[in-house]
């Protein structure tokens, strides 16, 4: 079982662009980032949609939906909030009554709130007392299955820091946002990595990495 985190990030190391809010989650040009998955049959299906594409990057998140036990997220990716869960404008988060989580998740927060169940039986869980403490919760939800980190970059950079995190997957679309909520900021952790798996198609290249632990 591994803890792993999957992101789509730009060229110049952005998870989201400028001037994010409740309109524009992603900031001014963030939505390019994702363009690559919206037409993949494996992306399509756990929203609800019919159809779509059967590719290599298809296969690439086919893949991790199969490996995927348990979910971790921040505060800022299920809500883009933060303080307490009353004063949220959009404390019920960014996907409606029908959530794409296919397994439990766990949401990094310091407000605490009670369990919110998802129509398929699973439950968004808050967990305030820390990293190591939501990675505890999510490991025996996820039974043999993988830990899925899927953000955003602070979550990411906290695991990584803790040295937590097994293995960092990235999905680089040829797309420069200038500006933004960086993945790896400067002062951040720093460490070593290795070269697992490099798959290029004409959308996106995607990058697994081993942590050196």
């Amino acid at each position: 079982m591994s803890l792993i985190s999957d992101i789509s990030v730009s060229v110049d190391g952005f998870v989201a662009g400028p001037d994010a809010d409740l309109d524009d989650p992603l900031g001014q040009g963030g939505e390019r980032l994702h363009e690559w998955i919206f037409g993949l049959a494996s992306w399509r299906d756990p929203h609800g949609l019919e159809g779509g594409e059967t590719t290599p990057d298809d296969d690439i998140v086919r893949e991790g939906r199969s490996r995927t036990g348990a979910v971790i997220m921040g505060r800022r990716m299920y809500s883009g909030g933060s303080g307490p869960w009353e004063q949220d404008p959009n404390a019920e988060g960014w996907w409606g009554e029908k959530p794409p989580f296919e397994t439990p998740v766990f949401v990094l927060t310091h407000h605490a709130r009670e369990p919110k169940p998802m129509p398929n039986g699973h439950h968004f869980h808050f967990v305030t007392d820390g990293i190591e403490a939501a990675l505890e919760q999510a490991r025996a939800a996820a039974g043999d299955k993988d830990v899925l980190v899927a953000g955003g970059g602070e979550a990411i950079q906290q695991y990584l820091a803790a040295g937590l995190l097994d293995e960092v997957q990235l999905h680089v679309p040829p797309v420069l946002l200038g500006d933004g909520v960086r993945l790896f900021a400067a002062g951040g952790p720093a460490g070593a990595l290795e070269i697992d798996r490099v798959v290029a198609s004409p959308a996106v290249t995607h990058l697994r990495y081993r942590v050196v632990k």
